[in-house]
């Protein structure tokens, strides 16, 4: 049935990055925007954005963005007509649209019939094998008995795939390899899926062990029109999330984007689907596709489909939720390019991974002094400079999207847009993106979703330093420390001058990662040269090799750094003791410290079990003074949804901890007390 509303003010039920992006469609259409926004989120971008802004509540988001009742308050005293949910926090919430048509408010997205239909992943499989739409063998029931289901993935076969039925987002999600391994996973997944979802049900699939994740983009209208906007690869993933996306799914024949494409449509038609949605497949190397879920919303990476389409998604939903008529018809929508999505996360894959927190000294990119074309990149951010990145939320900053005529272009569009991305003050994916976007089989597409594990070790391998990085580092080193010790007085100087001596510094570079060893992992520059006011010239020695080299400072951290002649730019920083150098090649950090008369030598390494980040005690998993082996589990926490282990560092015994089941903790806070054997 077809439905007729008009709204004129539109309130965001969101925050962060779709925040901004909804509402710069919104007012494009002249619409009112109004933002929400809980404590920790105060200053937000996306509250200084909108035209008006309603708190909802403290900063844990049980008690605001996920708060049904204070949202809807939010839109009547805001005089809001409609609300667009985003993705996350209420936009998969049947309760929620139910208690916006009670209050006559219009849901920009799908009924809450049809999101109940895909909510519940098991009844959402039996819809599916009703609409003709292929499914992969697994368990869907009922049953929710731990022995039943251990008994269904043992009939399965490993490995499976264990997920939380009202799930999403990789959030009570895990891999079971073994049949002895399954109850802790069962136990880890439901914790999660518990604190994410309120609901500790699980599915359990059959692990296909090299597919690939290419999704379809449908969109319906109240008038009965349904169309797909072509399909999205989103096989890179860590922890079951999505990290790279491409549009078009590249090796898709047009037979198989058809086919593919219908039975989306058909999906989205057996639930009354309305507005956008995306349904998800598994791709086999042979060429058949498996059912995963629909998600009935708009989906992260749905600025790839826009990029080769043409097409703003979000009007077309705010249109489709005004009663209007899809804009195209399916033999009207044609695909035009590549492109690619990288999603900058707040953590740090040097560490599992890890969600970090902290203030953006520094958020910015120089499209220009990149030599890149506006048209070809857009960065969707929820943050600027000077934000604080909190540790109550899921930890993306920001997606760079990149077009380009075909893919190879759009890829080195996207490496050399990663290489302009400025971020400072909190650890980030930026490096770990531009490895994957230069990897060699990343580039050949040999893609599936465990891409990330299979070149574990090449993406993670340890680096090697060539004598121009080591240069490089010395000098971007040496120029932060005469900006800091610029004087007047030659007495008051403490950067190695000398009255009647060769102006000469000795810096020692290495690793950060090695940064406390006492080995040999050192590289040695010697550095010799004078330094005027405004011009840098120094001579570098590095082993038997002298090169002759300067410094230019140009807009932002960008520098034009000349050694032998041979001119480059790039991004470069001191970061405290470490060097940080980026250019299209990669990034750089050497760990920056000088080994002549006022060298301060290396710092102590500490001995105590510390938080990685701020979060959540969930579990203690042996007692005080229990005796425990090296990686033993000791206990578990939560930051941003998602568990960590901490394990035993070595042989030993816990002595005592800190912290118990529930506390809060702060990055850096000791843990436990734990004595290694002697």
């Amino acid at each position: 049935m077809s439905r007729s509303n008009t709204f004129d003010t539109l309130l965001v039920a969101n925050r962060g990055e779709i925040a901004c992006r909804v509402m710069r469609t919104a007012r494009a259409m002249g619409l009112r925007t109004i933002a929400v926004y809980s404590d920790a989120d105060a200053n937000a971008r996306h509250v200084r954005e909108a035209d008006e802004a309603i708190r909802l509540g403290p900063a844990a988001a049980r008690e605001s963005y996920l708060k049904v009742e204070a949202v809807v308050e939010a839109a009547r005293r805001s005089g809001a007509g409609a609300i667009h949910p985003g993705y996350g926090f209420l936009s998969e919430n049947g309760a929620f649209v139910e208690a916006l048509d009670q209050a006559g408010i219009v849901f920009v997205g799908p009924p809450a019939s049809a999101i109940a239909a895909m909510g519940d992943k098991s009844a959402a499989k039996a819809r599916m094998a009703n609409a003709g739409v292929p499914l992969v063998p697994g368990y869907h029931g009922d049953d929710q008995d731990d022995a039943l289901l251990k008994a269904e993935a043992d009939k399965i076969g490993y490995p499976v795939l264990l997920k939380a039925s009202a799930g999403g987002g990789g959030k009570g999600m895990r891999v079971v390899e073994s049949t002895e391994g399954f109850q802790a996973a069962l136990d880890g997944c439901r914790r999660e899926s518990q604190a994410a979802f309120g609901d500790q049900r699980m599915l359990i699939e059959k692990y296909l062990t090299q597919p690939r994740h290419v999704e379809v983009q449908v969109f319906c209208d109240s008038h009965g029109n349904g169309v797909y906007l072509f399909e999205r690869d989103c096989s890179v993933q860590r922890r079951h999330q999505k990290v790279l996306e491409e549009a078009p799914a590249p090796g898709m024949s047009e037979a198989l984007r058809r086919e593919m494409g219908e039975a989306a449509v058909r999906a989205a038609r057996e639930i009354g689907y309305v507005g956008a949605g995306t349904v998800e497949f598994l791709l086999d190397a042979d060429g058949s596709f498996f059912f995963m879920e629909m998600n009935t919303r708009l989906q992260v990476e749905h600025p790839v489909t826009e990029m080769i389409t043409g097409q703003d998604l979000v009007e077309w939903q705010l249109r489709v939720a005004m009663g209007e008529r899809l804009p195209l018809a399916q033999d009207e929508l044609t695909i035009t390019g590549h492109s690619f999505e990288a999603r900058l996360y707040a953590e740090d894959p040097e560490q599992d991974f890890l969600p970090a927190t902290g203030t953006l000294t520094r958020f910015a990119m120089d499209l220009e002094g990149a030599g890149l074309d506006p048209a070809r990149v857009r960065l969707d951010s929820g943050v600027e400079t000077g934000d604080v990145v909190s540790m109550h939320y899921d930890p993306m900053l920001a997606k760079l999207i990149v077009h380009g005529n075909d893919r190879n272009q759009a890829l080195a569009t996207l490496n050399r847009a990663l290489a302009a991305l400025d971020v400072q003050g909190v650890v980030t994916n930026r490096a770990f993106l531009q490895r994957l976007a230069t990897h060699p089989a990343f580039k050949a597409c040999e893609l599936d979703t465990r891409f990330i594990e299979k070149h574990e070790e090449t993406l993670f391998a340890p680096r090697s330093y060539s004598t121009e990085e080591y240069a490089g580092a010395a000098l971007v080193g040496l120029n932060q420390l005469a900006r800091e010790c610029e004087t007047d007085s030659p007495w008051d100087r403490h950067d190695g001058f000398r009255v009647n001596a060769p102006h000469t510094i000795r810096i020692a570079l290495c690793d950060p990662a090695h940064a406390q060893d006492d080995d040999d992992s050192e590289a040695v520059v010697v550095v010799e040269g004078t330094r005027e006011r405004n011009d840098a010239a120094w001579h570098l020695t590095i082993g038997d090799q002298t090169l002759t080299a300067r410094l230019d400072p140009l807009a932002g951290d960008a520098v034009a750094m000349t050694l032998d002649g041979h001119r480059r730019r790039l991004q470069a920083r001191r970061d405290g003791n470490v060097v940080v150098m980026v250019d299209p090649r990669g990034e750089t950090r050497l760990f920056w410290r000088r080994i002549d008369a006022i060298d301060h030598g290396h710092h102590e390494a500490e001995s105590t079990l510390t938080a990685p980040m701020h979060g959540t005690v969930v579990a203690l998993l042996v007692e005080a003074g229990a005796r425990v082996e090296k990686g033993m589990p000791l206990m578990v926490m939560e930051a941003m949804k998602m568990e960590h282990t901490m394990s035993a560092p070595a042989d030993g015994h816990v002595a005592s901890f800190h912290f118990q089941a529930g506390d809060t903790v702060g990055q850096g806070d000791v843990l436990l007390e734990f004595a290694a054997d002697e």
